[in-house]
């Protein structure tokens, strides 16, 4: 059962996450903080109670934008402490993502929070607390990857992805209609969509070989052609790219 401890500034905000944590079996208690200077003057209690005491705090679900010390500034100061309570960030913005999980968030949930995004958030809390076993879940579908955008998860096909960036511990796709942040490293995605005709160019690119229209060199220097994009192929991967490309001609 975990304690939580909710920040936001915007009290329905607030009320309504408080509202979902309850209703989820697995929060043992949950109790709110209106900005991120109250929630350090709580976590700072719950550590000195220590791990097992009355006050101890395991997760905090952490509002991002909020006047004087936001989310952010929060998480960090967390980071210098020694047992600190595991994060999962609640905003409306997705510009974040990145920064949240350089800081080592447990997850970034989008606002309007809906019950079952939220309630995956507290099962990947759960996990690392140890404190229940792992939920089985469904096989993933191959065809198609769930990305989020504004509280609202959508599935884009993998077969629209043009390439995919490397952003820190999350990967952009690109498709001709737009870009998605997904928490999942590109080795990952490489080694997913070897077989679906994905080839890593460069450290932070990979590529569908069927989106490639041209192969191009300049002095030495090798790039592609996806749709609109040109992006360089570092030299430890030409050569694999130029055989795939010969043997797909």
């Amino acid at each position: 059962m975990l304690r939580a401890l909710a920040v936001d500034d915007e009290r329905p905000s607030l009320e309504e996450l408080l509202y979902l944590l309850h209703a989820d079996p697995r929060i043992g208690s949950a109790e709110g903080a209106g900005d991120a200077t109250e929630a350090l003057r709580r976590i700072n209690r719950a550590l000195e109670s220590g791990p097992g005491g009355p006050e101890a705090i395991d997760v905090v679900f952490l509002d991002i934008q909020m006047p004087g010390l936001d989310g952010l500034d929060l998480a960090r100061l967390l980071t210098g402490f020694a047992r600190p309570p595991l994060v999962v960030f609640v905003t409306a913005h997705e510009d974040f993502a990145v920064q949240a999980f350089d800081l080592k968030a447990v997850d970034y949930v989008l606002k309007p929070v809906r019950k079952e995004r939220l309630a995956e958030a507290v099962r990947r809390a759960v996990e690392l607390r140890g404190a229940a076993p792992r939920i089985p879940v469904s096989e993933p579908d191959p065809d198609h990857i769930p990305v989020e955008l504004g509280g609202v998860t959508r599935f884009v096909a993998v077969d629209d992805i043009t390439h995919v960036e490397a952003q820190g511990d999350y990967a952009r796709l690109h498709t001709d209609k737009g870009s998605h942040l997904v928490r999942i490293p590109l080795s990952t995605l490489e080694e997913r969509w070897r077989s679906r005709g994905f080839v890593r160019i460069h450290r932070r690119h990979l590529v569908a070989l069927r989106h490639i229209g041209e192969l191009r060199l300049d002095a030495g220097t090798v790039s592609v052609l996806v749709g609109s994009e040109e992006l360089q192929v570092s030299r430890r991967h030409t050569r694999e790219l130029r055989d795939l490309l010969m043997r797909r001609t």
